[in-house]
């Protein structure tokens, strides 16, 4: 037997306690290494939330001030080691800033400007012109900034950007549109003042409640009316939070946008709707880009009446119609009796490589004809589905009834000379193709003789369902805000 002095009993005691402290300190310095890290993030993103719940509230108030509900509005901010900045002058609104631009497409300068219109400045260069009307406004923004994130206030939205570069939406800014009507009123911000720490922030806004109309506005620029009488409508936001302004423009349900990154610049463009409805018949004949389903015209109707004593007599009466390399041509002429107008329809694209389709209507697929000399008047519905039309292949090839391509849209379809198609077919199915890069405009002419049309007498009735993205009227105004910090 050993002696008590000689026992190990006491020893494997010590031991253990040894080993159950280190494996408590190892676990222990584990957690800090890894977890310390997390809680910071965790901490760092319970701050971001706060200041951007902040922001929230400011953007709530600085609206009354903008509306006129208030003359000022105070909001304070936790900065919490971060710094929070005024950025309202001439060298901050390099970087925040709107440019509204309006154009026509029929000028002839338009396809140099479309060439560089999704870059920051493609404008410029067409300025003095008369189809363009451009104005712009500065923005300027309120942010907090911590380590690589940027939370800021900018055109009536509050943004956040993260440290990868990407920034999201918080609250939406002062941008309504609803496929008819878009209203901007601008916020600018006027202010320089800057701070940082841990100490709370005040934000004061305020304002004397007098916004400056920049759209419409004729008496500075007869072009300045509503509705709009331009074809397009492009806004460019240069900002710190560009991307986001784009998403925010991609989300509506009317509208689309595109970014020019290397100049942090979202553009948003919009189709102008030209107005519908029965009016006086003109010798030019505007119409949107039409909606890409099945049947997007509704009503394509000329009443025509005749000019003089020698009536409604035309031998070769163009409606045409090009857009880039199409052409879609409608022609009437009165053959084959008195008392009947035949149509034709003629559509060609120069990137089919020699393409041209022809349809022309025969026998009893006319217009009838009423009345005598100048009382001679005629209603040519383009959309009529009893007055079926001949396809003529001896011009050309039929190329455009193919699967989606860039000269060709569905239903996919082989036709052969002598097929007959309903008249309202051909007009929904060339429409969709002759407006599918934006509006054109229609020239009624007769060539080579005189015009048998009296057009303060004839009428055009004109509905159609215009493509998403498009806008009858402009309404922008800016709100000057001064902001302090204290």
């Amino acid at each position: 037997m050993k002696s008590l002095l000689g026992s190990e009993k006491a020893v494997s005691a010590v031991v253990g306690m040894i080993i159950i402290l280190g494996l408590t300190i190892t676990s222990i310095s584990v957690i800090l290494l890894y977890a310390t890290p997390t809680i910071d993030d965790m901490q760092d993103m319970a701050n971001a939330q706060k200041v951007e719940q902040a922001f929230t509230v400011f953007d709530s108030r600085t609206s009354k001030v903008a509306l006129g509900e208030s003359p000022s509005q105070t909001t304070s901010f936790s900065i919490m080691d971060g710094s929070i900045k005024v950025n309202g002058n001439n060298e901050s609104y390099n970087d925040s800033s709107m440019v509204v631009i309006c154009v026509n497409i029929s000028a002839g300068w338009y396809p140099g400007f479309q060439a560089s219109k999704n870059h920051w400045g493609g404008w410029e260069a067409y300025m003095a012109k008369p189809e363009m009307n451009q104005f712009n406004a500065s923005m300027g923004s309120i942010t907090y900034t911590k380590d690589e994130r940027t939370i800021g206030y900018e055109g009536g939205g509050v943004w956040s950007k993260y440290p990868s570069g990407k920034a999201i939406m918080i609250s939406p800014p002062e941008f309504h549109y609803n496929g008819e009507t878009l209203t901007l009123p601008i916020m600018k911000i006027s202010g320089t003042q800057a701070s940082s720490g841990n100490a709370d922030v005040d934000v004061t806004i305020s304002s004397d409640n007098m916004p400056v109309v920049m759209y419409p506005d004729p008496s500075a620029d007869p072009r300045s009316v509503n509705p709009l009488d331009s074809d397009k409508v492009l806004i460019y936001i240069k900002s710190e939070f560009y991307d986001a302004w784009a998403d925010y423009a991609n989300s509506l349900a009317y509208a689309s946008a595109v970014t020019d990154d290397a100049n942090r610049t979202a553009i948003i463009e919009l189709e102008v709707i030209p107005a519908m409805g029965k009016d006086k018949l003109r010798q030019t004949i505007k119409i949107g880009a039409v909606e890409q389903i099945t049947s997007p015209m509704i009503n394509f109707t000329l009443d025509l009446e005749a000019r003089a004593s020698q009536g409604l007599n035309p031998n070769n009466y163009q409606i045409s119609a090009t857009s880039g390399t199409k052409t879609l041509t409608y022609t009437i002429q009165k053959s084959g009796g008195a008392n009947q107008l035949e149509i034709s329809v003629i559509y060609e694209d120069t990137q089919s490589g020699g393409g041209i389709e022809t349809w022309e209507g025969k026998g009893a697929n006319v217009f009838t004809v009423s009345g005598s000399q100048e009382d001679q008047s005629a209603s040519v519905d383009l959309l009529s589905t009893t007055l079926n039309m001949t396809y003529d292949d001896k011009n050309g090839y039929e190329f455009s009834w193919g699967n989606q391509t860039l000269i060709s849209i569905g239903p996919d379809i082989d036709y052969s000379d002598g097929d007959s198609v309903p008249l309202n077919d051909l007009t929904q199915h060339y429409m969709k193709l002759i407006t599918r890069d934006g509006s054109v405009v229609f020239n009624l002419y007769q060539p080579g003789s005189s015009d048998p049309v009296d057009y303060d007498e004839s009428t055009i009735t004109l509905y159609y369902k215009g493509m998403p993205g498009s806008i009858t009227y402009l309404h922008v105004s800016r709100n000057d805000l001064s902001a302090s910090l204290s």
